[in-house]
């Protein structure tokens, strides 16, 4: 069973690596609100700062720009703000990507204590401690179903348009997994990829075993203030 999910998972991750446009993304240094008006002044700016010492003309220029840059940016800020606030108890994702860039701060987990009081400030050491307190706190029932086989000893069939359906229904934005493949392949893989699928599933149920990438999960914890007990 391992050995047949490992084939089939090498393989669509080789035809993503040999026929799907890659490309590299810079990081946007550009804070939220600014909007097209700012990025064309700048843009003019940098510009007629480059050519400041052709004399000065230019130096002129570049000083009525700039001034124009700042007025653009306070407005731009003004109407960014203002739009955010309006959706209070709907979406704050934007209002605090403003409010942590202002912060300066790139932590994603501020520092916590542990069940002792004691002050953590290392990664590993607060990724451990959540790790630790989320076991404590997790319900493992005992009573979990097994796949059982199927009756009369017929060998389990999928059903093909059930597996044609659920790839209709993934979502283009949906994270990738840690078998690496994208459910955005799997979907656009269409009618090839289903005979596939219906293979794969039918060998795990008639041999009741799932393949080890599927019992894996990337799990992110969500500080949200407080003591870590």
């Amino acid at each position: 069973m391992e050995d047949i999910w490992k084939s089939y998972r090498d393989i669509i991750l080789e035809g993503v690596k040999r026929y799907v446009p890659h490309k590299i993304l810079g990081k946007n240094s550009d804070p939220e609100y600014y909007n097209k008006e700012v990025k064309r002044l700048k843009v003019k700016v940098r510009k007629m700062y480059n050519k400041r010492k052709l004399g000065q003309t230019y130096q002129r220029k570049l000083k009525r720009l700039a001034k124009e840059l700042l007025v653009a940016k306070k407005k731009a800020q003004e109407t960014f703000l203002s739009s955010v606030l309006q959706n209070e108890g709907r979406c704050w994702a934007e209002f605090y990507m403003y409010v942590r860039r202002r912060k300066g701060n790139g932590e994603n987990i501020p520092a916590i204590k542990d069940h002792n009081g004691t002050l953590i400030t290392d990664p590993l050491e607060k990724a451990n401690s959540l790790n630790s307190y989320y076991a404590s706190i997790f319900s493992c029932e005992r009573s979990n179903l097994e796949i059982q086989p199927t009756q009369s000893g017929n060998p389990f069939t999928s059903n093909i348009s059930s597996i044609r359906k659920r790839l209709s229904t993934i979502g283009r934005k949906k994270s990738v997994g840690p078998d690496g493949i994208a459910g955005e392949i799997l979907k656009l893989g269409g009618e090839a990829m289903i005979p596939y699928l219906a293979r794969l599933l039918d060998i795990t149920m008639n041999n009741n075993a799932i393949p080890a990438d599927w019992k894996k999960a990337i799990v992110i914890p969500i500080y949200k203030g407080g003591i870590v007990r």
